[in-house]
């Protein structure tokens, strides 16, 4: 029998210890979910598991919670889905006009505008977060879905892999279009947007995940309960440590182990598109 060598045994085990490095953060999340309040304030995790699994889900998901009691766990659940998607579907729109325009227009200041809208890369939404909140404001869109979305759909990362990807289209492709008589819209429609479906499911990754776990945005934006997110939601209930009020530790911890699933879903099931849409950027 062939003994393993001594470099595939140190891979594993820096893989290994990466998995679990990875993993125990979540066990550790899902047995405080089992024991009661108070010994997980009065203990910290454990190797204890409770019975309290059931008690904590029922709350978590289904029991109104908060001042005016309209902040229930299915509630924010929908309202992240709703803020991940619109916010990945609006991105992936404009990015893809944007660089359809910069890349396939005679537009005097192309290049200048695409720069312009890369510089933003290095503008975090905490950089301009005043002047969007007060626009929002003025237009009326507080505790709305449009004033959470619309704000934040610009997208230079978008713009620019939707470009790389434009740019290594064939011209042979272009000028065939041309020949058949196909309009801009047409061949915007008709060829561009099936030749970048990897593109479009590798975009949808990247920002349904960051849209997903916006915390600040949400949390300036909603004051209404019945409008937060499971981020901001988590965040609400294990603030309060005042007197004899114990945070519910079991119920943010099980809703922070629901907010993980969709991510992780969404990841694996675009996983090759995911690969396939980065790589052929470069092509």
């Amino acid at each position: 029998m062939r003994k393993p060598k001594l470099s595939t045994v140190i891979d594993h085990a820096v893989l290994i210890a990466g998995s679990l490095f990875m993993v125990l953060p979540l066990l550790m999340i899902l047995q405080m979910t089992t024991i009661p309040d108070t010994e997980i304030i009065r203990t910290g995790p454990t190797l204890t598991v409770g019975d309290q699994f059931d008690d904590n889900f029922q709350k978590a998901m289904f029991q109104a919670s908060g001042f005016a009691g309209e902040n229930t766990g299915l509630s924010m659940l929908r309202n992240s889905f709703i803020l991940g998607i619109g916010f990945a579907v609006g991105k992936i729109v404009i990015g893809m006009m944007a660089a359809y325009a910069i890349v396939y227009f005679r537009l005097r200041f192309a290049t200048l505008a695409f720069w312009l809208i890369f510089t933003t890369l290095l503008l975090p939404l905490e950089v301009r977060i005043l002047p969007s909140y007060e626009v929002v404001q003025w237009l009326g869109m507080l505790n709305t879905y449009q004033g959470l979305i619309i704000p934040l759909i610009a997208s230079a990362t978008a713009t620019f892999f939707f470009r790389q990807f434009f740019r290594s289209v064939p011209e042979e492709l272009v000028e065939a279009a041309r020949i058949d008589g196909a309009g801009p819209v047409k061949f915007f429609i008709d060829i561009l947007v099936p030749l970048s479906q990897t593109m479009i499911a590798a975009m949808f990754i990247i920002m349904f995940v960051y849209g997903w776990n916006q915390y600040l945005w949400p949390t300036m934006i909603t004051t209404d309960e019945d409008m937060y997110t499971l981020v901001r939601g988590i965040k609400q209930i294990v603030q309060v440590l005042e007197g004899a009020v114990v945070p519910e530790f079991g119920r943010s911890n099980l809703l922070a182990l629901v907010a993980v699933i969709p991510p992780v879903l969404v990841v694996v099931f675009f996983q090759s598109w995911f690969v396939k849409g980065l790589t052929e950027s470069d092509k």
